[in-house]
């Protein structure tokens, strides 16, 4: 299996998309709590991508997805569609993807 050679733009354009999903998560961390629903933590999340970094979630609308970022709790290993009545409980695991 070989390896894709990126040229020193595309390289560049890499780490901006990395640094902007990185900033997403820190931003989102203090919202992460007992009671909030996955549903608020995207609206948040989007409201931070459009307005804050002027960007565009990959994810929203990619094959018909309707979410900005992927938020999985416990048992959900990936790809979790944030939900209004999904409520965040005491002690729960969450991953939060941010494209």
């Amino acid at each position: 299996m070989g390896y894709l050679n990126q040229d020193p733009e595309d390289i560049e354009k890499m780490r901006v998309a990395g640094r902007l999903a990185a900033e997403v998560l820190e931003m989102i961390e203090p919202y992460v709590k007992p009671g909030v629903s996955t549903g608020e933590l995207d609206r948040i999340c989007n409201d931070y991508i459009v307005n804050e970094q002027h960007a565009v979630s990959a994810c929203l609308g990619y094959h018909g997805y309707p979410k900005s970022v992927c938020i999985s709790i416990n048992e959900v290993v990936c790809h979790g569609i944030p939900d209004d009545a999904k409520l965040l409980k005491d002690g729960d695991i969450v991953n939060i993807d941010s494209p």
